[in-house]
C-alpha cells in the first residue's frame, strides 16, 4: 500500500525556527504513530551546523561571534547552509518503511541521484562516505536524526550556493573533496524547478504519495 505523505513547502525559514518545528513535527508522531508522514522543502538563510560529536577544528578561521552557528542533534560533522540550497527534512516513521539506518541513508541518496538523472546528470555515492557527488564535486549533504524510528533533519542539495561559505570549514570533515552546485553544470536550474522535480521523485523512491 503507498504511504500518504503531507508535503509542506516553505521559502526561507531561519534555521532555529525549522528546528523547532522539526521536533514539534516528531514529538506529535511520537504520540501518535498514525499522523501522516511529513517532507518538508525549504531553504535556510546563512547558518553553519555542527553534529553531535563535531570536530571544531573543522571549522578553521571563522568567526563564530560573526556567523549563526547550532550544535544539533543530528550525525555528522560541520556544514554549511545558503539560500542557494534546497533543504528537504523528511519526518518519517520508519516503521512503515524498513528499520534500517543505512537504508535510509542509501534512499536519500537514491533520491538525488535520481533527481539529477532527470537533468542528464550522472551523479554517485563514494564508498565508505554519506553524501551525493558530480564529477569530484560533493552536491548534496545528509546528515539525520532518529528517534523511536522517527526520522529529522535531512538533506541539503546545492542548486546555487555561495560557495564562499564552504571555504571558512572543512565541510562534513572531508578536506580533500571540494564542494559544488549544480549550476557548474547546469546554469539555466533554479531552486524552484530542482524543488518541484524533487517532489515526485521522492514519491517514488519512498513509495509514497503526496
Amino acid at each position: 500500500m503507498v504511504r500518504k505523505c503531507l508535503l509542506i513547502q516553505d521559502d526561507l525559514v531561519p534555521y532555529p525556527i525549522a528546528w523547532e518545528k522539526q521536533k514539534e513535527l516528531v514529538n506529535l508522531r511520537l504520540t501518535n504513530p498514525n499522523l501522516p508522514d511529513v517532507l518538508w522543502l525549504l531553504r535556510h538563510p546563512s547558518v553553519y551546523t555542527l553534529g553531535t560529536g563535531s570536530n571544531k577544528a573543522y571549522l578553521l578561521d571563522l568567526d563564530q561571534s560573526e556567523y549563526e552557528i547550532y550544535h544539533i542533534e543530528r550525525g555528522g560533522e560541520v556544514t554549511y547552509h545558503h539560500p542557494g540550497q534546497i533543504i528537504a527534512y523528511p519526518i518519517l516513521n520508519l516503521h512503515h518503511y524498513r528499520t534500517d539506518l543505512h537504508w535510509y541513508l542509501r534512499q536519500l541518496e537514491e533520491v538525488i541521484i535520481q533527481l539529477l538523472k532527470n537533468y542528464d546528470l550522472s551523479a554517485y555515492r563514494l564508498p565508505g562516505f554519506t553524501g551525493v557527488w558530480l564529477e569530484g564535486y560533493k552536491v548534496a549533504a545528509i546528515g539525520i536524526k532518529v528517534k523511536r524510528w522517527i526520522t529529522m533533519h535531512g538533506f541539503a542539495l546545492n542548486v546555487d550556493p555561495d560557495l564562499e561559505g564552504f571555504a571558512r570549514i572543512i565541510p562534513c570533515g572531508i578536506s580533500d573533496k571540494p564542494v559544488g552546485n549544480l549550476t557548474q553544470f547546469l546554469p539555466q536550474l533554479t531552486i524552484t524547478q530542482v524543488r518541484d522535480d524533487l517532489v515526485p521523485v521522492f514519491g517514488e523512491v519512498f513509495g509514497v504519495c503526496f
